[in-house]
């Protein structure tokens, strides 16, 4: 890890920290120390050296998932044509060229998000005195945009209790049919609804917390008298063991595919209707636009673990606009309740 006192047993309990995550994710600290120095040259050091600086030193506030697509994009569609070249020298037409490639095997999304990530990894650099300036801002507008597919979701107050009341008349499993009457009452990813754990909720006080999968904060999540209703019902069957939605091996989690399998048995189209993260999109929509409800764009956004700095510049406060978030999520569901009762419509069965 270093001499004493050249390196501080601070450092060197923060090197070990590093070496341990490393082991953890099957790679061996020494060589990867020696892959760095090797790729290091007499002009200076490399971008891949930079890079995976850059990657070892903000991994730890990202979730697995996010890390693990970025590092990939690196190596697979950075690395092979800049990762030893020195930084310093590194050009706008150079980054262009890689980035070309990468566009012209059908992955735009993907050349946009490594553009993204060499401008980051070049910032760093320059931070850290390896690099002059970020060439990467030079190719704003050079690659042409690409269409953003939302997920898609119903907003419209009759498709919404339509698809409400199908919910209720679900013929699959208990636990999932609780997942589905729960999803549209707890404005959350559909990762964090699956992976809920009892441990997390508290009946009593009608409050669920847990760590957002993507940003890694704490989270407050006040339920509904009807969410907690569901809930109740739910913790007898499930309640002994770890896991809200247990899957079939009740150690694990509901599969990821449960939710959406059941709206496709439920004849919904998960390309063209509602998906499992449709029904966040419906929370953030319609809670806003309904004139019956009306909550402030902020209060929505700050339910949904959304980063949005105020005025002080805290991008988010688990607690904030809580008495409105508590009122809005009762009033939410009072609507749904509402939609569900307030028409006798007959859900047409549809084909395929």
């Amino acid at each position: 890890m270093g001499t004493y006192p050249e390196t501080s047993l601070k450092e060197a309990r923060d090197k070990r920290d590093q070496a341990r995550k490393q082991i953890a994710q099957g790679i061996d600290p020494g060589e990867n120390r020696k892959a760095m120095k090797a790729a290091q040259t007499a002009d200076g050091e490399t971008f891949e050296v930079i890079a995976r600086e850059w990657f070892a030193k903000y991994q730890p506030t990202w979730a697995k998932t996010h890390s693990d697509k970025i590092i990939h994009r690196l190596e697979k569609d950075a690395f092979p044509w800049l990762g030893k070249r020195p930084i310093r020298e590194i050009t706008a037409p150079e980054i262009l060229t890689m980035l070309r490639r990468t566009e012209k095997r059908g992955a735009l999304d993907t050349a946009h998000r490594v553009h993204q990530n060499c401008g980051q990894i070049f910032r760093y650099a320059v931070a850290t005195g390896r690099a002059e300036r970020d060439p990467c801002g030079d190719l704003r507008g050079a690659l042409p945009p690409c269409k953003r597919e939302h997920f898609p979701s119903l907003t419209e107050p009759t498709e919404v209790a339509e698809l409400l009341r199908a919910i209720d008349g679900f013929r699959g499993t208990f636990v999932v049919q609780c997942a589905l009457r729960l999803a549209p009452l707890f404005f959350v990813r559909p990762g964090e609804l699956r992976k809920a754990e009892w441990k997390d909720i508290d009946l009593d006080a009608a409050e669920w917390r847990y760590t957002v999968s993507k940003t890694k904060t704490e989270h407050l999540v006040p339920l509904a008298r009807q969410a907690v209703a569901t809930l109740r019902e739910l913790h007898a069957l499930t309640g002994q063991g770890r896991h809200v939605f247990p899957g079939r091996d009740p150690n694990k989690p509901m599969s990821e595919a449960a939710v959406n399998a059941a709206l496709k048995r439920m004849g919904y189209d998960t390309k063209t209707q509602i998906t499992g993260h449709g029904f966040r999109a419906m929370a953030r929509t319609m809670p806003h636009q309904d004139k019956a409800l009306g909550f402030a764009p902020e209060v929505i956004e700050h339910q949904l673990a959304h980063r949005v700095p105020d005025a002080l510049g805290n991008a988010y406060n688990r607690t904030k606009f809580i008495d409105e978030r508590r009122r809005m999520m009762q009033a939410w569901a009072d609507f749904l309740d509402g939609l569900k009762k307030g028409s006798d419509v007959i859900p047409i069965k549809r084909a395929g």
